[in-house]
Order: structure tokens, then C-alpha cells, then sequence
């Protein structure tokens, strides 16, 4: 059977990557006692009043066609919280709608890379990035994030990997898998270089409303000065804990929205009219979960900072935002992937492998600090157990 070029890209990327939460899953169902530390899903359910808007949508009969930039509504709340957000005048041309961050990422890169072409991004990366790259055809080039950066990509690093094929930037802040936050001066910088190779910069803002005490959160569509070469993509899914929901978008230029609404309508016709419905009420009355869960997860990462170091040989990565906490395992004379399976086998946690998401995180691990404050002191209780024992066996 013949192949075409696309499937051929993509032939092996991903499934490697969740080896350890695919195993995890495997002993669960054995029925034993796994503490499961490795997606990142909200800690609450999707609030009450967005999903009876949905469902009072649905009963109205909001089941039909939808415009192919997404309901008018929505685009219209958007524009307004964008304008609001940048401090400068986003219309609801600049917008269009998807079923979630994830396709709408997929489709930017597809209007802005092609074969030929390179795109950077920084590296560790969230695991899907390389995939939506390759799809379009373009190559990825990584650009190291470096610990003592703060995971923060740098403009020199950046401005080393540019060539005469780079079309485009892919930022992540705040980060996956990381929580670092841009500052505005990083932004700056970046922009700068944007700038002086005319190239696009496409900054996923999911974990946006995640932002713990201390922090600030900027973005490159702030900067008047880029307008024509920034486009963010962002959804409901975290700052809601809505991400079944699937309600995504992208704001842009208009020729550029304009331009990639004929690529968005082969695939779709804008969201579900009954998820625009209920993602305009979201986006315009604000989320009722986002500050209790970036409480949390800041909390649960002190906790984390607090014992590991103290108690063990481990090291973590304080976030700054987002709902995940990075830990360098380098001490073990294991890289993440080793320990990662050490880990689920002999203590009973599982964890992401950092080598799931780049090369510079090769050992460090992702732990995932959305269960609940009782299952997560036992997941620490548990991983100092372990680490102790290596400790011990390796005296």
C-alpha cells in the first residue's frame, strides 16, 4: 500500500513518549496501588454554570452549522478580552475558533510552515509539539532552555539557530513542561529578532490564568510594534477546567486569519454552536477555578521544594505558573526515563520521563501536581522513600 509524505513524518513520534503513563494505567488495572503523577488535568470538574449553559444552548436547539471563524459571539467576548488584555484594539477579524488550543495550533503552523521550512522551538517542549511541526512539513529545530535560565528561552540562543529557512517561533509561556514565565524584557529580545529576519512568533498562553503569587504574566500581542507577526492561541481547557469541552482559538492579523480561515474550513466550520455559547459565557464573566487552582498547584510544588532537597539528593525546579514541577533525578546516576520506571516499579508513582519532552531535560522528571493534597503528600512520603533507599543501595 502506498504511504503518503505526512503519515511517513509522523511515523513513531509520540507513542514512546507515554510509555511510563500507558504502564501505570496497565498496573492500575492489576489492581495496584499506583499514585498517578503524569497528565496534567485540571483538579476540579468543569464549574456547574458552564456546563448547564452548554446544555440550556443544546436544548435551544444551538446544534447547527457554525460560522467558519466560530459564533459571533465568542469571537466577539474574545476580541473584547484581548483588547482589554493588550491594551490595544483586537476586532473579532483577528479571531477564529477551534475545537480546542491543539487544533488550533496544528492549523497556524500548517498557514505558516510548509517543507522547506524550519521553526523553532524551545526545548524541553510540550510532547505534542513536534508532531504539529512535522505535519506541516517544516523541520523543528530545538532551542535549549537552560536550567540556569530559569527554563527561559533566551533571544541569543535563539538568534544562533536562525537561518534563511526559519519562518517562525514557537513560545510557550507560561511553559509546559517547565512553568517558567517570559518576562516582558525576553519578550523584548525575541521581539527584536522577530523583527530582523521577518519571522512569525506563535505563543501558546494555555496556562495564562495559572499564575502563581509573584509572578507576571506578558505577552508578545501586547507589543504594538509586532502586530502583524504575533499569533496566540489559547483555550478553556485549563483556565476552566473545561478540557473536554474542546473550545479552542487563535487570535492574528486579519489578512492572516483571513487567509488561514480557508485552510480551517476544510477541516471545520468554527466550533459547536452550544460550546461557543457556553465558552462566551466563560470568557466574559471569568473563571471561578483558576485562582483556587493555581493556589494549589503552587502550594503542592512548595511541598515539593521543600522536602525533596532537604531530604533527599533530588532537585526541583520551583514553577512559576501552570500545573507541573520539574525534578532533576541527575544525582541517581539515572537519566529520567531510567528513573521514571524505577519509580513505578519499586515506589509506586508514576511520572513523566523528561526525555519525553527534548533533549536538555534528558534527567529530569515531570510531576504533575494536580491530585489533591492528601494523595500528593503521600506521592512526596513516597518518592523521599524511594530516593532513600537508592541512596542506600548506592553507599
Amino acid at each position: 500500500m502506498k504511504k503518503t509524505a505526512i503519515t511517513e513524518r509522523l511515523a513513531g513520534l509520540g507513542g514512546a513518549k507515554w510509555e511510563v503513563y500507558l504502564k501505570a494505567k496497565e498496573l492500575v488495572e492489576q489492581g495496584q496501588d499506583i499514585i498517578e503523577l503524569t497528565i496534567g488535568e485540571p483538579d476540579v470538574p468543569t464549574p456547574t454554570e458552564l456546563v448547564e449553559s452548554a446544555v440550556d444552548a443544546l436544548r435551544a436547539g444551538r446544534t447547527t452549522y457554525s460560522n467558519g471563524r466560530g459564533e459571533a459571539g465568542l469571537r466577539s467576548a474574545l476580541a473584547d478580552r484581548y483588547s482589554a488584555r493588550s491594551g490595544r484594539t483586537i476586532t473579532d477579524n483577528q479571531v477564529l475558533c477551534f475545537p480546542g488550543t491543539q487544533t488550533s495550533l496544528f492549523t497556524v503552523l500548517m498557514g505558516v510552515a510548509e517543507a522547506g521550512c524550519e521553526v523553532l522551538v524551545g526545548d524541553p517542549m510540550y510532547a505534542t509539539y513536534q508532531g504539529v511541526v512535522r505535519a506541516s512539513g517544516a523541520d523543528i529545530v530545538p532551542v535549549p532552555l537552560r536550567p540556569e535560565n530559569g527554563f527561559r528561552i533566551s533571544a541569543d540562543d535563539i538568534a544562533d539557530r536562525i537561518t534563511a529557512k526559519t519562518t517562525a517561533l514557537l513560545l510557550t509561556t507560561p511553559h509546559n513542561p517547565t512553568g517558567s514565565i517570559l518576562t516582558g524584557e525576553d519578550i523584548d529580545a525575541i521581539g527584536k529578532l522577530a523583527i530582523e529576519h521577518d519571522l512569525w512568533i506563535i505563543s501558546d498562553e494555555v496556562y495564562e490564568e495559572l499564575i502563581f503569587d509573584g509572578s507576571v504574566f506578558s505577552s508578545p500581542l501586547s507589543l504594538s510594534e509586532l502586530a502583524d507577526r504575533v499569533i496566540v492561541v489559547s483555550s478553556i481547557s485549563k483556565s476552566h477546567a473545561a478540557p473536554g469541552f474542546r473550545s479552542g482559538w487563535c487570535i492574528g492579523p486579519e489578512e492572516f486569519t483571513a487567509r488561514l480561515l480557508a485552510l480551517s474550513e476544510t477541516m471545520l466550520f468554527g466550533n459547536q454552536p452550544f460550546i461557543a455559547d457556553m465558552t462566551e459565557t466563560a470568557i466574559r464573566n471569568g473563571s471561578t477555578v483558576a485562582e483556587g487552582m493555581a493556589q494549589r498547584y503552587a502550594r503542592r510544588a512548595r511541598m515539593l521544594n521543600d522536602r525533596l532537597p532537604n531530604e533527599t539528593h533530588l532537585r526541583v525546579h520551583l514553577p512559576q505558573a501552570g500545573m507541573f514541577a520539574m525534578i532533576d533525578v541527575s544525582a541517581t546516576g539515572m537519566n529520567g526515563n531510567e528513573y521514571a520506571f524505577h519509580l513505578l516499579e519499586h515506589g509506586k508513582v508514576a511520572v513523566m520521563p523528561g526525555p519525553s519532552f527534548g533533549g536538555t531535560v534528558d534527567d529530569w522528571v515531570r510531576i504533575a501536581l494536580t491530585v489533591d493534597d492528601a494523595i500528593f503528600t503521600e506521592a512526596c512520603d513516597r518518592i523521599v522513600a524511594h530516593a532513600t533507599q537508592l541512596q542506600l543501595e548506592n553507599a
